[in-house]
């Protein structure tokens, strides 16, 4: 395993610990959330980070930029769900049910960003922090257009491609600011 898939892996730790711990105490409430509001949520945590990043500081201390990029992960990997399996009027899903398709949606994402990795040679590495929450940014408004049109493309990929990116996005600014010189 090279690096860039044991970094990978240990933010996904991070990101699967704090969904295993919200099921827990929430159970799958986000069942009952149409793709268009997750996207949503995903909106006002990346506008968040976009804000701290810029501002330098913030007022809300418990939760920072790393926190941020964590919702992203998570939130992507509940659309992603939520795309595949529809939204529900209540909670219908068991948290071993939740987290198998979590894991089902992570194994998926990390292979493209393995393949994409190859491609670009890493070029995630020689990006600033701030890059990932504005491209982040972009995905989420290429989403909302392709909702906005019921889904209809005529040459772009799916949500689901762009939830995987944003998703790829967040874990390499998790694990940015995770280095130790970071």
């Amino acid at each position: 395993m090279n690096k860039t898939e044991q970094e990978f892996d240990r933010a996904v730790t991070l990101c699967r610990g704090t969904f295993e711990a919200k099921l827990r105490d929430y159970g799958a409430a986000w069942r009952l959330m149409r793709p268009s509001s997750v996207t949503d949520q995903i909106l006002i945590k990346a506008d968040r980070i976009r804000s701290l990043e810029t501002k330098g500081n913030q007022r809300v201390t418990d939760e920072g930029i790393l926190d941020g990029f964590v919702a992203i992960v998570n939130y992507g990997v509940i659309a992603l769900i939520q795309c595949a399996h529809g939204f529900a009027s209540g909670k219908d899903m068991t948290p071993d049910q939740a987290i198998a398709l979590y894991d089902k949606e992570i194994a998926t994402t990390r292979s493209l960003m393995l393949d994409k990795n190859h491609d670009y040679d890493e070029a995630w590495r020689k990006m600033r922090v701030s890059s990932y929450t504005d491209l982040i940014l972009m995905k989420i408004m290429r989403t909302k257009e392709i909702e906005d049109h019921a889904g209809a493309t005529e040459v772009s990929e799916g949500v689901d491609a762009n939830y995987r990116d944003m998703i790829n996005y967040a874990i390499f600014g998790i694990i940015k600011l995770t280095e130790p010189n970071a």
